[in-house]
């Protein structure tokens, strides 16, 4: 499906979402190292849980008011929060008031506009595309994200140090300018919206109450809840991307020669190999995602799924074991892999599961694999103090090889409820 013939909304998220994108990623790749400076290697992992407990509960709220409510309310509102939370950062680091407290207040206030704003984006997408697209409209967005995940990181690289406020900024006035956009120029796409009313008799919680009968429905649909568990195991290998590599690079990577031109060197320090190796995972999937994702459709989606933890869990295990940067860039390579292979058939999957009417809910309840997963995945920062790198990625690879099986039990459960649904209809 060429971008020419998509819907309006999508055309208007795609590059209204490019420039909000590259923004946030000038600066999100050094907030580990910037936080890890203020309060410490072995208390940043624990303050991170902490921020994203927050984010674990609003994007189950998200869900639920995409499907209530409407994608664009939901898109609107948390663009327009996330710029001013952006906002409040900047005012946290000016001269003279300088709070990291109020920083990180800020920084876990954009994880949880973050939370509303991802189930009602996805969901709008399988509103107005039919299946047989979703995989390959998906691949293009996830190739948007990682487009800006190559040039933000490089702009960051150089801008950072001296103007850390003003990239704070740019991104609070980019999420801002995003949320006009969305009331401008798109519409609501969200089927059989319910009206809620309120009853002067109905106690304050019997919103939060009805939600949650809501997410029993689908904590009940065994293969989604497979899907959801292994999720969140290997997000504990990808998410080190942004926790435990930046950290790490920065500590083994000491002014190391990456390239050298006779009596001429390049060298790289600890932040600036991180940066290299972020553009380049940024880089392949921007290049190869769309490719690997059509690619991808010919083989089983089981065989996908296991493949794809696998290859995570020997690249994670192999970051642990090397301090040579083009080995890192090796390692960056098969990491890459891993996440290219899965990076458009997901959220198809979850589509093609999901109740029409239940589209954003299912989709929250999907993204919980990376809510709980970030939630979690900090706690290896002060595990390497407590027990080193080479056992904490050993964790983290034994964990990505149990997602793998629960990937397989997914599928088992899976086929055997197809095969019941068709017997039925047969009957």
């Amino acid at each position: 499906m060429r971008i020419k013939d998509w819907d309006q909304n999508l055309k208007v998220r795609l590059f209204g979402e490019a420039l909000m994108n590259i923004t946030f990623w000038m600066f999100f790749p050094f907030l580990t190292i910037y936080f890890a400076d203020e309060f410490g290697k072995d208390k940043v992992g624990f303050l991170f849980i902490f921020s994203q407990l927050f984010s674990v509960f609003a994007n189950l709220m998200g869900g639920y008011c995409a499907d209530r409510y409407g994608r664009k309310k939901m898109m609107v509102l948390s663009a327009f929060g996330q710029g001013f939370s952006f906002l409040l950062f900047a005012l946290a680091n000016i001269p003279g008031l300088s709070s990291p407290w109020l920083a990180f207040f800020s920084f876990t206030l954009v994880g949880i506009f973050s939370s509303f704003y991802w189930p009602a984006s996805q969901a709008m997408v399988a509103d107005v595309v039919e299946e047989k697209h979703r995989s390959s409209v998906f691949a293009v967005f996830y190739t948007s994200i990682n487009i800006a995940v190559v040039v933000g990181p490089i702009l960051g690289a150089i801008f950072y140090a001296n103007y850390w406020n003003e990239l704070l900024l740019v991104a609070g006035f980019s999420c801002m300018t995003l949320a006009f956009i969305f009331v401008k120029w798109t519409r609501e796409t969200a089927p059989n919206q319910h009206k809620i009313t309120s009853n002067e008799n109905e106690k304050w919680y019997s919103f939060l109450k009805n939600q949650l009968k809501d997410y029993q429905i689908i904590i009940k649909d065994k293969t989604f809840l497979l899907y959801i568990l292994a999720g969140i195991l290997v997000a504990q290998t990808f998410m080190q991307l942004d926790l435990l590599i930046p950290v790490y690079t920065k500590e083994v990577i000491d002014q190391q020669t990456i390239l050298s031109f006779g009596n001429c060197s390049l060298t790289v320090s600890g932040e600036q190999a991180f940066g290299i190796l972020l553009s380049e995972n940024g880089f392949l999937v921007a290049l190869f995602t769309v490719f690997v994702t059509k690619w991808m459709t010919k083989f089983r989606e089981q065989n996908v799924f296991i493949l794809s933890s696998v290859t995570y869990a020997i690249a994670i295990y192999l970051f642990g074991q090397l301090e040579w940067i083009w080995g890192l860039i090796f390692a960056m390579l098969l990491f890459t892999v891993g996440e290219l292979m899965t990076a458009g058939i997901q959220q198809s999957f979850i589509s093609k599961i999901a109740p029409e009417q239940m589209r954003g809910q299912y989709f929250a309840a999907a993204i919980l694999r990376f809510t709980i997963g970030r939630t979690i995945a900090p706690i290896s920062i002060p595990m390497t103090v407590w027990i080193g790198y080479d056992w904490t990625v050993a964790v983290l690879s034994l964990l990505s090889l149990l997602s793998g099986f629960l990937y397989w039990l997914m599928f088992k459960v899976y086929e055997g409820n197809r095969i019941r649904t068709i017997e039925k209809g047969s009957v």
